[in-house]
């Protein structure tokens, strides 16, 4: 079988560099023992080598003509292919319930659904690892205080640590992006329960990063209606005159509880 076309619709850009490809299979060695399922495997230029590993693996990959380049060249993995729509599948039929390494080439285009998606699973995902455009891997792994940190730093380091591992230049893929590209890895932390509503949590995170030049006082406003409006008092507590990018994971927490008593208290 020829090899597969990459497809602009589908985000396609097949890394060619063979001992890139193995450095990126190897970062799921940090989560051993554990079985991996591998995201867009497209014509297994990673699936090479992690097909070797001691563990099970699977692979999920959308595209038609790759699923069928996979069957002919991977006879071994055949009933381990998937074709099918990773952010559509039930996660928990894959090893039947059991945890497992989530990693990949992922497709720059969805990468942040694949992680709002592993958040969602984060009792099933230990681990991820994989390769994403530079500029999202550097606002996953970003620190209180600059401008690349938002959303995805404070949902995803809320329960993962996030190590940026090294940076893939454009010249080792087919089609070449237009952009650098990242290899991350996220381990999950020790954190089990936020000490606060997880909901709530992430709205407040999204509402504040939306607006995030302003100040908190003004961009929460948006939290409460009209019918409701929070009191004069709490706009005026200290906190309230920071921006988003100054608070900490903790601080977050901490404001959240505050968000949620004051919509208790307005109802």
């Amino acid at each position: 079988m020829k090899q597969v076309r990459p497809k602009k619709n589908l985000g396609q850009h097949f890394l060619t560099d063979l001992s890139i490809a193995k450095r990126i299979a190897d970062t799921v060695d940090a989560c051993p023992d554990l079985p991996v399922l591998e995201v867009g495997p497209g014509m297994g230029v990673m699936t090479q080598f992690l097909v070797e590993k001691p563990r099970p693996l699977r692979v999920v990959e959308i595209d038609r003509e790759s699923v069928e380049y996979l069957n002919e060249h991977f006879p071994r993995l055949r009933d381990n292919i998937i074709g099918d729509d990773f952010l559509r599948m039930d996660l928990r039929q894959l090893f039947d319930g059991q945890q497992f390494v989530l990693t990949g080439n992922y497709p720059y285009d969805i990468s942040s659904q694949i992680f709002f998606k592993m958040l969602d699973n984060r009792d099933l995902i230990p681990c991820c690892t994989g390769m994403i455009q530079h500029e999202v891997a550097v606002r996953m792994a970003s620190q209180p205080g600059n401008k690349q940190y938002g959303i995805l730093s404070v949902l995803i380091q809320a329960w993962y640590n996030v190590e940026y591992l090294f940076t893939v230049e454009p010249s080792v893929f087919n089609p070449p992006p237009k952009v650098q590209s990242a290899v991350i890895r996220m381990t999950r932390n020790e954190v089990q329960h936020l000490g606060c509503d997880e909901q709530l949590f992430k709205r407040v995170v999204k509402t504040t990063f939306n607006q995030r030049r302003k100040m908190l006082r003004v961009s929460l406003r948006q939290i409460f209606d009209a019918q409701h409006p929070a009191r004069p008092e709490f706009y005026q507590q200290d906190m309230m005159t920071r921006r988003p990018e100054q608070l900490t994971i903790g601080q977050f927490v901490e404001l959240t509880n505050m968000v949620g008593q004051e919509l208790a208290c307005s109802l």
